[in-house]
Formats: C-alpha cells, structure tokens, sequence
C-alpha cells in the first residue's frame, strides 16, 4: 500500500513537472552550483520535483528489516553487479536510467588503486574515467583547493583514507559508475556511498562532459569560494534581551544571533545546555532545543563554523539558516540552569515574497540515555533519530552529539532514511562517521563548510563526541514524511546517551513526533573521563623516550600511540614497540645518568593477540619471562626484575623466546621502566 501511493505521488508530480519543459530551464552543471550555493533554496520546495535517493556499499545480506542480517555490518565490499568488458572485470556501483544528477560522493578505502569509470547516458564506452579511488584524481583543475573536494582528516596519498565529493554530475538519459579493481585486492574493503536526484522523464538536462565541466570551470571556482566564504546577511536588524519580536510582514530572517555572558568557563557547558531557545513564525512554534545542540556544537557548547551555524565556544552563537514568515516572528532564550547570565538576540530581516512553496524553518530536537550499543548482530537495536510526517517539506541537515559510555567506538551504525512511506531505506548508510563526511573511526575535532565535528575529546571515542552535518546540494525534498532510523553498533558492548538536533523546513501542517522537550528532560552532564595523554606511571622511565642501543637486524621498532585503545592506560599514552622479529632477535635498552645506588626495577608491558613470549634480562643477569599473548590488548600488570646495584647505568635485554599457540605474532612493547631507590634498610623510597 505505502508503495503504490509512492508511485501514485511520483507520478503526480512527473505529470506536474511536463507542464514546465518548454520553460527554458535545463539542469546544467551552472544551475546545480547556483542552487546548492542559493542560502534561500532550502526555503523554498523545488520548483522542478525530483527524489533524493543514495546507493551505497552498505552490506547486502541487510536486504528485509525483519531478517536476522538487517544488521549485517561487511560495508566494504557491497555493489551492484559485475560486468565483463573488454576482458575487464568491472563492479558496477550505480545505474539510473532516466534525467538526474549526482549529488554527493563519498568514498574511502585502505589502498586506492583502483579505476573508476563514468559511463552517461547508454554510453558503451566510458565518458571519464579516473585512474583511482581518489577524488583529488578527478581531473579538473577548478577543484583544485576546492571545498567542492573535501579531504577527510585520515587521507594519506595512496595509502588511506578518502573524501567527500560535492561537485554535481548531471545527466540527461543515465549514468553508471563501475570499480575495476587490481587482482588480488578483493580482500581490502572500499567503502562508498553515491547520493543524486531523479528527475520526471522529459526533464531537460545537460549531460556531464569534458568540454562541459571546461565550459563551467569558472562557475565551478566561484562555487567553491563561496562555499569557503560566510554568507552576508541582508536586511534590518533588531536587537533585544531574552526575547525578540521581530517586524511584522511578509520576511525572512537572514540572520540570527544569540550571546550568552556572563558565565564562568566552570559552569559553561551546563548553562549552554540549560538555555532552551525557542522560535515561533506565524503563531506556531518550530524551533525548541537546547541552546547548545541549535549551534551545531551540542554538549560542551564548542566551536562550530560552517556555512549556516557559527559559534566561537564562549557563548556567541550565529545562525544563517534562512526562516521565512507571513506576518509574525520571535524569538526567546530561556535560563534553566540556575545561573545567572545576561543573553541578548538579535536578528535581520528583509521583505520576503511567501509564496506556494514557501517553507517554515524548523529545528527538532531528540535525547535518550542508556541507549544500549553492541557489536553483536543479533542485539542490534535502532534509534529514532528524527520522524517527520504530515506534510511537505526539506530535510537540511543535523547534529548528533553524545556521551560514550563504552571504552571504544560506539558509530559502526548506519542511517536509515525512509522518505514517503518507502518500504525500503531511500538512503542506506555504511557508518555513523562516513554519514557525517568523514571515515576510519576518527574522533578528532574539525571544520568545514558542510559542518564537522566540533567535539572530539578521547580518541578510543570515549567520553563526548559531536558530529555536525550541514546540507547543501544534497538537500531531501518528501512530499508526506522522512523516517531516520540510526543503528546502534559499536566496537565493544557498552551503552551511550544520544542528543540529535534535525534542521528542515516544512510547511505548516508539516509535524516532527520524535521529538525530546528540553523544558522538561532533565540530564545530569557527566563529567569526562580521565584523558589517556595525562595519565603517568610514578617512577616510571617511559620506553618510548629510549632508543636501543642494539636491535637486531630482524627486528624493526617504533613510538606508539595507545590512546585509542580502550581496554588499558599506558604511561604517556605511548610504548616503544618492536615487529618483524622472530625467535632469538633482542634489543638492547640502557638508562644512563642515573644517581648511584641501589633499585628495585619492572616493567610495564603491552600484551595482545599477535604478540609473543620474551626473555628479560637485568645488568646481564636473567630476570624474567613474560607471555604477551592476550585476545584484547591491555596494559600488564608490574613485572618485576628484581634488584640491582648502579653507578649511573642500568642494562635491559629483551628476546624473543617463543609464542603462545593462540598468538599470531611475536612483537612485543614495552610502555615503560620502574626504578624505586632502597635505602640501607633495604626498603624502596
């Protein structure tokens, strides 16, 4: 039933769109940057319908939501089919067969070398074709230092890696885009996820082409700048204290700023929190959220800058999103957290035709705690991100911010997008980082004009994390409802505490129902978890701050970082490990400068599942063995060598004697050296 009103709505509008082919307009790769970089656009249902749809490499077992593997979570490897062509083995990632546009693409793999190719409209030979799986390789000197090519923050040149692609690829008739791959690299995922529209049949539209993208390569750099550059805002500004009333008439608000002073950087992030602003246009309420969660920052109030959301993590926010009214608007901040503080809004606005398809700026917002998270298939579970329902209207982006619970990666989850009652997702995603432009688990703080990540404190994930996605070409038109489910899969059993904050637009019936009031719920800020950087051993001589004197020639070492292992702590979040040796090969470490005496002396070292047995030796004496092998990797307990007596050098030998029958390797790593001093009664000081 939900599909044959899809159809019946699809066609609706198809039939709505023939009227307009003798208008002039034709899709081009102009009018595509022209409306992706149109602040106004979003406010404004298309003219020309079309759907928003992705394909991506999401698991292909997750094929029914009532089946045991619509969790399945092998995202590396999915496509289309396989062709044979010209004796070359060619997976085919995306196939449409009618007038569109390719939107956004975001790919990331381990090893890019590889051959993308584009084959437009029924075309048997390929069209363009790049030499990798690297967008820097496009081809197009416009989109050199071009925010259209976002790099992700883990890229490393043929190594690693990936990138978000917002340059539009139209076409009139369809477009298929094939992987051929080099032999013997089946084994190394290759993530990717392709959004684009479908316009009716008879949609004029010109096709993507060399001498296309030459034609528009001045549009495509002034795109890109201004993209990179902050929106001006238009039109008469009003300012007032907790509340503002804005000039009555047909306008929009082009700008929107609230300041917040007078707190202590102590009690920051819970007033920020505590703050609930709240935007009404036309006597109906459409924004309700946390002060902190509308500026994209979410818990922590952090920075943020991208192209429609500002703030410089001291209490000034900024707001370009456009919101458009018939005759009445305002505004108000209200203090919930008991502090006291001084908040001040102020707003510009300019006369503003509301037409037919004029749309309300809403922003929802959503919270839950003790969301169980699990890497266990069978007890995968979603979330309700966000349902939106009873009308038109243009999903334009979110923020997901939360508390980590767990020791490791809570965001394996994909989103699920339902649009208009569709059976299956419309937008099927690989991973709750590559949904928000980025890839390989990565929890480190960054900006770009499509959002980012304003908070990233730990980097096992633990602790607060805030992901921040701004649309710009690859807005979601629905005609009834949007449906965002999120899955909750993570590396390590655990429960996190999840806050998203939805920016659309819609019309006045239009309704979000998953929706968290910020009046009422109550959340007791956690404090964050001890940072694995500060965390020190006492009388500890880190390993990683030595170098051997003798290694041999088998063995290879290097400096470490461990902060992103979540089942230990090592000293200085480093070890110095070696690789590459096998049975017999030492390495010899010496402390020098030490006060004469007599010391206590152990170790500290990293046990894990491809690390072997070794022998310890102290000033030439044999002072113990140690199986490495453990399933997890862990910091080990104190390892004690004895004692021993120094004028200002101590000797420490390590070899590998063997492996334990689990293990699948022999390195090993030390984190670092304990020296306690005894005094004459033969006691550590």
């Amino acid at each position: 039933m939900k599909r044959n009103l899809f159809l019946a709505v699809y066609a609706a509008l198809a039939l709505m769109s023939c009227g307009r082919e003798d208008d002039g307009r034709t899709v081009t790769l102009k009018s595509l940057l022209d409306g992706m970089t149109d602040m106004y656009a979003p406010a404004e249902y298309p003219a020309l319908p079309y759907e928003a749809r992705m394909v991506s490499s999401h698991d292909r077992r997750s094929s029914d939501p009532g089946d045991s593997t619509w969790f399945a979570n092998n995202d590396g490897f999915g496509y289309e089919r396989l062709e044979i062509k010209d004796g070359r083995k060619e997976k085919v990632l995306f196939e449409e067969t009618c007038p569109g546009a390719i939107m956004r693409i975001w790919i990331t793999t381990r090893n890019p070398r590889s051959t993308l190719r584009f084959y437009f409209d029924g075309h048997e030979t390929p069209d363009w074709v790049m030499n990798s799986f690297d967008f820097t390789e496009f081809g197009l000197n416009a989109l050199d230092d071009n925010p259209l090519v976002q790099i992700h923050t883990s890229y490393e040149k043929g190594m690693k890696g990936g990138q978000t692609f917002y340059l539009p690829i139209p076409y009139s008739e369809g477009c298929k885009i094939t992987l051929e791959e080099p032999e013997g690299w089946s084994g190394i995922p290759r993530y990717y996820q392709i959004e684009y529209r479908r316009y009716p049949e008879g949609t004029p539209v010109e096709t993507f082409s060399v001498e296309v993208a030459e034609k528009y390569s001045r549009d495509i750099v002034a795109a890109g700048k201004r993209l990179a550059s902050r929106h001006e805002p238009e039109g008469k500004l009003s300012k007032g204290g907790d509340k503002l009333v804005l000039p009555r008439g047909s306008r929009v608000v082009t700008w929107l700023s609230v300041n917040v002073e007078g707190v202590d950087s102590a009690s920051y992030a819970r007033v920020m929190r505590s703050i609930v602003l709240r935007g009404v246009f036309d006597g109906k309420e459409t924004i309700l959220a946390p002060l902190s969660d509308f500026s994209g920052a979410g818990m922590g109030a952090f920075p943020v800058d991208c192209r429609q959301l500002y703030s410089d993590g001291r209490g000034s926010v900024r707001s370009y999103w456009i919101m458009p009214y018939r005759d009445y608007a305002l505004f108000e901040a209200e203090n919930l957290s008991g502090y006291d503080c001084r908040i001040t809004i102020e707003a510009r606005t300019r006369r503003y035709d509301f037409g037919p398809n004029t749309l309300y700026f809403h922003t929802s917002w959503h919270s839950d705690t003790s969301l169980v998270v699990t890497d266990v298939m069978s007890r995968c579970k979603e979330w309700d991100f966000t349902e939106i329902s009873g009308g038109r209207g243009i999903y334009a982006g979110d923020n997901l911010t939360l508390f980590n619970h767990s020791k490791a990666w809570y965001g394996e989850g994909d989103e699920k997008i339902y649009v208009d009652g569709s059976d299956f997702p419309v937008f099927f995603g690989t991973g709750t980082e590559d949904y928000y432009n980025s890839s390989w688990a990565p929890v480190v703080i960054f900006h770009t004009p499509f959002g980012g990540a304003p908070r990233a404190d730990l980097a096992s994930s633990r602790g607060y994390n805030t992901f921040l996605r701004t649309r710009v070409g690859d807005l979601i038109p629905f005609s009834r409802s949007l449906d965002f489910d999120l899955e909750l899969i993570s590396w390590r059993p655990g429960e996190v505490d999840y806050a998203s904050t939805v920016y659309w637009y819609g019309d006045r019936e239009t309704e979000a129902t998953a929706v968290t009031d910020p009046r009422t719920f109550r959340y007791d800020m956690p404090d964050p978890p001890p940072d694995p950087e500060k965390f020190v051993i006492e009388n500890s001589v880190e390993a990683e701050s030595l170098v051997p004197v003798y290694i041999s020639s088998g063995l290879n070492t290097d400096r470490q970082d461990m902060s992103g292992f979540p089942d230990g702590m090592w000293s200085g979040a480093r070890q110095l490990v070696f690789y590459g040796g096998s049975q017999g090969d030492r390495a010899v470490l010496e402390l020098g400068g030490i006060s004469p005496g007599e010391y206590e002396v152990g170790i500290h070292a990293t046990m894990a599942a491809d690390y072997g047995i070794i022998s310890i030796s102290l000033d030439g004496r044999e002072a113990a063995t140690m199986d490495c092998y453990f399933p997890s990797v862990i910091n080990s307990d104190l390892i004690s060598l004895g004692r021993t007596c120094t004028d200002g050098n101590i000797r420490i030998e390590i070899s590998i004697a063997g492996k334990n029958r689990a293990s699948k390797g022999t390195m090993f790593g030390l984190d670092c050296i304990i020296l306690k001093k005894t005094n004459d009664n033969n006691e550590t000081i």
